[in-house]
């Protein structure tokens, strides 16, 4: 017989293999029925955790939805927060700063126009959004048109205070947001693509005013799951929409836990069991990227000066893969696309917050807030319910319109709930006390369970004993010292020691 030659080593699979993931048996290359089981098994776990990473984005949206709905807010229907959010109800690092609304916008029966209030340099704006499946005629001019993958949009606004009261922007929404349904062939629509049969002419539609809730008090829980039924949550919102509502590179580890468009899920016990560890897993891995986060993660906000304050956002992009533009006066100059998602940053930032624009992470001053983060003292850390902390800002705190401070659960990522309505300072006097600054120009704060003697109600955030806290500081028109990073806010400092 001729000799056999012997295969390269490297292309050779030896009969035991010992890995982390345990160790599988192989006869000559095939696997054995109980390696071919737990492969299967390890298989369905790893997706789960890739599904669970994949999917945080419209979970998180989707569970919002839910609460809404069981608060007795439609679709369409706009939760107002006139008098601010505050802790009562658990929202993904939301402010108590701002006024919020927003609304869901079901675009299955066509397209939908929103005029909004303030945005486009403050001269309001008006938008058109249509959903998969429109192949009606839009309009030319007049509205910016926005094709989108889903039939249903999350709309969220923030308007600022004025003088230090919430009423005017509220007012201000109330009067002027409208959400009207699209005529085809009405506004935006010329006479000239009548003529030329591209377009039927119709009555233009008047502005709708929507149904209107106020959001301030609103006690609901808006915070995805973290445990298997974060599952069925996925499920839900997948089958709401169209199949190709997702790119299939995200839907793909999604599918394979038995998630697909059209499809009943009705995972059996065994993959029940398999979901329930690979949500455990999955939670596990992108807290620690969020809270956690590694320097080699490059969510060090001021890299190799052992600050603990961080942000996601900035090491690429709104879109995870290339870092905001530098905003120069030739115009804009961009970063090299990676050509590759961060994972890391993904998964972080999301766990952290609801939605994502362009403005979050861009480096232009003036325009929009920008925020950076810390769950650690200047030790390393946990901020900790019990302990009395300092926080000294330097003077000329880079924000042009205002500036402040929020702290959160690290449990439900959500405002800090203590005796304190808003746990926040700033320099803004609504809905707390403005900070009162030292007499050099710095301001220092004080984060503990009571307010120590001499400190100004305005300089101290109530903090809960028993749980630990994280901590937000946003800058709201930021000026050019944030982006060029001159100026840089201290670190929290232990006061009192553990259990005093």
């Amino acid at each position: 017989m001729p000799e056999i030659e012997s295969a390269p080593a490297s292309l050779v699979t030896p009969d035991t293999v010992k890995t982390t993931a345990g160790t599988f048996e192989f006869a000559d290359g095939l696997p054995t029925e109980e390696t071919a089981a737990a492969v299967y098994a390890q298989l369905d776990r790893m997706h789960g955790i890739e599904a669970y990473r994949a999917g945080l984005p419209a979970v998180s949206l989707w569970a919002m939805r839910r609460a809404m709905l069981a608060a007795g807010v439609a679709d369409g229907d706009v939760p107002l927060f006139s008098e601010l959010m505050d802790s009562r109800s658990l929202f993904l690092t939301a402010n108590a700063d701002t006024v919020y609304f927003f609304t869901f916008l079901d675009l299955s029966a066509g397209p939908l126009v929103v005029d909004v209030p303030g945005p486009d340099r403050g001269q309001g704006g008006r938008y058109l959004f249509a959903g998969p499946g429109y192949e009606g005629p839009l309009p030319e001019g007049g509205v910016s048109v926005h094709r989108v993958r889903t039939s249903r949009v999350w709309l969220l606004g923030r308007c600022f205070l004025e003088d230090g009261d919430p009423a005017p922007a509220a007012r201000r929404i109330r009067e002027q947001l409208r959400i009207t349904p699209c005529t085809p062939g009405g506004h935006g629509t010329s006479v000239a693509s009548f003529l030329l049969g591209r377009a039927a002419l119709a009555e233009p539609t008047g502005p709708r005013p929507p149904r209107f809730v106020e959001g301030s008090g609103l006690v609901i829980n808006t915070v995805a799951p973290v445990d298997a039924s974060f599952f069925t949550l996925l499920d839900e919102a997948l089958q709401a929409e169209s199949a190709g509502a997702l790119d299939p590179e995200v839907a793909a580890p999604i599918a394979a836990v038995g998630i697909v468009h059209g499809r009943p899920f009705e995972p059996d016990a065994a993959r029940q069991e398999v979901l329930a560890d690979a949500a455990a897993t999955a939670n596990a891995y992108v807290r620690t990227v969020a809270m956690r986060p590694r320097a080699a993660e490059g969510f060090d906000f001021y890299p190799g000066s052992g600050s603990r304050w961080t942000s996601p956002l900035f090491s690429g992009g709104f879109d995870f893969q290339a870092a905001p533009p530098l905003v120069t006066r030739d115009g804009l100059q961009p970063f090299p696309d990676r050509g590759a998602k961060h994972l890391n940053a993904r998964a972080a930032f999301f766990y952290l917050a609801t939605g994502i624009t362009p403005a979050m992470c861009m480096n232009l001053p003036r325009i929009g807030s920008q925020y950076v983060g810390t769950t650690l003292d200047a030790t390393g850390a946990p901020l900790d319910g019990d302990r009395t902390y300092r926080l000294v800002l330097p003077p000329d705190i880079p924000a042009e319109k205002f500036w402040s401070i929020t702290l959160y659960d690290t449990r439900t990522r959500s405002m800090l709930a203590t005796d304190q309505r808003f746990p926040r300072a700033g320099s803004q006097s609504c809905p707390t006390p403005a900070a009162v600054p030292d007499k050099d120009g710095s301001t220092s704060l004080c984060f503990a369970p009571s307010r120590p003697d001499g400190v100004p109600e305005g300089n101290w955030v109530q903090t809960l004993p028993g749980r630990n806290w994280f901590a937000l500081l946003r800058f709201y028109n930021p000026l050019p010292a944030c982006f060029d990073k001159s100026w840089r806010p201290g670190e929290i400092e232990p006061v009192s020691p553990a259990n005093a």
